[in-house]
């Protein structure tokens, strides 16, 4: 459905991954699978956090909370593809389509803002080992953790505030497989040039840019500090214990700059319905299998209450 006369929408269709009748099953099942998978490995990591004392730490209760935001993102994304696959209906109403585009903000922000604060104690395991315990206490983490999802709750409403005061848009139809900021932005007949300042200024620079040079900061200590170990058993142990971390940090960076740090045009959205269906669905499906194939706790967590439930 076209607005030709440029009019405000009460609904949008989204277009999906593809327009080919025959790949319909084939990528419904691959989203299903996909969701399946996410959300059992991080509701595993979840649980063993949450059940096994060993993991009683602060940097399991950052990663718990990461599995948190990771399910809840690939739920609130990729319910929209299960939904059209399910029923064939592509619309989706215009206030459904809004608090989309905000749950996603949100998710994506409190990502960025808990691996920041896990850097921060990465830095503070190896580079205070002695006063860890007094520093990152359980006040600190709890502290750490809410401002993490409150600022990721509180980041996104501008955004919306700006889009709902959008009078009009030259076509209802999403070029993407879930309402995402960059395609109902292409949409809008309306002035954006506020809401791109924004993105730019506030999305880019305060909420990216800043968070990962804060990363980077830790990081230049943790090696320094690394590098000054006399014995090699011990740097491969304390290299060993941020690998997991940096792996995640440089996979959702790089999908996140491809994905909304290029400029808008019909080619790139194409592109970035692919990079979106892997930051969407295959980053919270490998953070689980990061953490836990890499992590010695982890699995002896898991096969602790592995032998607890088999007796």
């Amino acid at each position: 459905m076209e607005q030709v006369n440029h009019t405000m929408v009460t609904f949008f269709i989204i277009k999906g991954i593809s327009d080919i009748p025959e790949l319909q099953i084939p990528i419904f099942l691959l989203v299903l699978l996909i969701w399946i998978i996410s959300l059992g490995g991080n509701i595993t990591i979840f649980v063993l956090v949450c059940l096994d004392h060993h993991l009683h730490t602060p940097m399991y209760f950052f990663l718990a909370n990461l599995s948190i935001v990771d399910m809840s993102s690939a739920t609130v994304i990729l319910h929209t593809m299960l939904l059209i696959g399910i029923t064939g209906n592509r619309s989706i109403s215009y206030l459904s389509c809004i608090a989309q585009m905000y749950f996603v903000g949100c998710f994506i922000t409190q990502e960025l803002l808990i691996l920041t604060a896990m850097s921060y104690d990465r830095y503070v395991a190896i580079c205070n080992p002695l006063r860890y315990r007094m520093i990152m206490n359980q006040r600190v983490c709890a502290m750490l953790a809410s401002v993490c999802w409150i600022l990721g709750f509180l980041e996104i409403v501008p955004y919306v505030v700006l889009i709902t005061g959008f009078s009009c848009y030259r076509s209802n139809v999403v070029n993407h497989f879930f309402c995402d900021v960059v395609p109902v932005i292409k949409l809008s007949c309306s002035d954006t040039s506020v809401l791109e300042v924004l993105f730019i200024a506030e999305g880019a620079i305060l909420l990216s840019l800043v968070p990962f040079l804060l990363k980077v900061i830790s990081y230049v200590f943790i090696i320094s500090t690394i590098v000054r170990i006399r014995s090699s058993n011990g740097r491969r142990k304390a290299f060993y214990t941020c690998s997991s971390h940096i792996t995640v940090v440089i996979l959702l960076y790089t999908t996140l700059i491809y994905q909304y740090l290029r400029p808008i045009s019909p080619v790139s959205l194409e592109y970035n319905k692919l990079i979106s269906l892997f930051n969407s669905g295959a980053v919270p499906v490998l953070n689980p299998l990061i953490y836990s194939l890499k992590n010695k706790d982890v699995k002896a967590a898991f096969q602790r209450k592995r032998s607890c439930f088999s007796r």
